[in-house]
């Protein structure tokens, strides 16, 4: 067991976990505890029956996002189940509030029913500004947010789908900038066909890239495969315009991009050599990379990032959804559209300074002074533009 690994274990154990809630009133004397609650309280429930608008006004709702899981998917982990999954939504919990000054309550959900999950969330949706979906395996994670979205109005926004993808799109606009490509020219390959890749392949589409190849475990997604997937069959459509077959070593030949989201040491250094000049390898499984950082530099890629700290680079979703979900909140939005997240991307890119970029610092880390506030600026702006228009 490493130190960090040993430290969290006895850190959880002393503390009892990293959750824990507190009163923003003092409650020390008789006017304090009429005042906190009953007959004081009462005023302020009126007020908000008289306008539930109001509830924005009078309550945390404001500044309050529900993490919630169905113990799935849990990190690298698998579906391990609701209990211990806290531990992670407790961590995002502290991100939460650490990077962005955002409440988030841990939410962990004994079932993996469709209906239930969206029920649950629904009959508890009052109290929150926000609603952030966390490790639930694909395909259910797809059908659980569209249902939220189309009946929820708040905010509602599954991280590992689409925060994966802007960070990736961060990372991608800094990479390009030293490479000098254009992203509408540059092809891209996705290794992955689960939820974080079809959410990183669907954002960058949208960022304006044309030339995409979506790898799954069995080979590359075609439209024109029998044995199609139900839930690639969209992706499908977007992308590998020339219905390429094969597999992972076909799809990156004379490949510009990699993007891993799938599994350890699938990416081969030979493989990298095949790759365009100035190859850019984002391997981002954990806790093992696709193919080591100093494998994809010995097989010439220009530019490596991973999932992990440890390296240079790492594509972690912590740059992007405390800002999201604080330019979300401070705005009162009632989705987290695709403009606003390429506008977080454009926002988490421009963090890093033009003095700083190079091939082994194209992101900021999450210590980056202002990074929130940037990419809740860049989420408000877009807001703020379109209810002008």
């Amino acid at each position: 067991m490493t130190d960090v690994r040993k430290r969290a274990l006895e850190l959880s154990k002393e503390k009892g976990g990293k959750f824990e809630t507190g009163s923003k009133f003092p409650i020390e004397t008789m006017e304090d505890l009429a005042i906190a609650y009953t007959p004081g309280v009462a005023e302020v429930s009126s007020a908000i029956a008289k306008n539930k608008d109001d509830v924005y006004t009078y309550t945390s709702k404001r500044n309050l996002v529900a993490v919630v899981t169905d113990g799935s998917a849990v990190l690298g982990l698998g579906n391990i189940g609701p209990e211990a999954a806290i531990p992670v939504m407790e961590g995002k919990a502290a991100l939460f509030k650490r990077f962005a000054g955002v409440d988030a309550v841990p939410i962990s959900l004994n079932t993996q029913d469709v209906d239930e999950i969206v029920s649950h969330i629904q009959a508890i949706a009052p109290s929150f500004g926000g609603i952030n979906l966390e490790d639930i395996s694909a395909p259910r994670c797809f059908e659980v947010e569209r249902r939220l979205k189309e009946t929820l109005d708040i905010p509602v926004f599954h991280d590992d789908q689409h925060g994966t993808g802007i960070v990736v799109l961060a990372a991608l606009y800094n990479a390009l900038k030293l490479t000098g490509k254009k992203i509408e020219e540059v092809k891209i390959v996705v290794n992955g066909g689960g939820a974080a890749g079809i959410a990183i392949s669907k954002r960058l589409l949208s960022a304006g890239v044309k030339h995409l190849t979506v790898v799954d475990k069995t080979g590359i997604i075609s439209k024109d495969d029998p044995n199609l997937d139900e839930r690639h069959k969209e992706i499908a459509e977007l992308t590998n315009k020339n219905n390429v077959k094969g597999d992972l070593e076909t799809a990156v030949q004379n490949a510009d991009v990699f993007v891993g989201v799938s599994a350890p040491h699938v990416l081969k250094k030979e493989w990298v050599q095949t790759m365009n000049e100035q190859a850019i390898v984002f391997a981002m499984a954990n806790p093992e990379p696709e193919i080591m950082p100093d494998e994809a530099k010995e097989g010439g890629a220009y530019i490596v990032a991973t999932g992990r700290s440890d390296f240079p680079n790492q594509i972690n979703n912590v740059l992007a959804f405390p800002g999201i979900f604080r330019g979300a909140l401070d705005s009162r939005a009632r989705d987290i559209t695709d403009e606003m997240q390429i506008a977080a991307a454009k926002g988490i890119a421009s963090a890093l300074s033009e003095e700083d970029l190079s091939p082994n610092q194209i992101i900021p880390d999450v210590f980056t002074p202002g990074l929130a506030e940037a990419v809740a600026k860049s989420v408000t702006d877009v807001v703020s533009q379109n209810r002008s228009d």
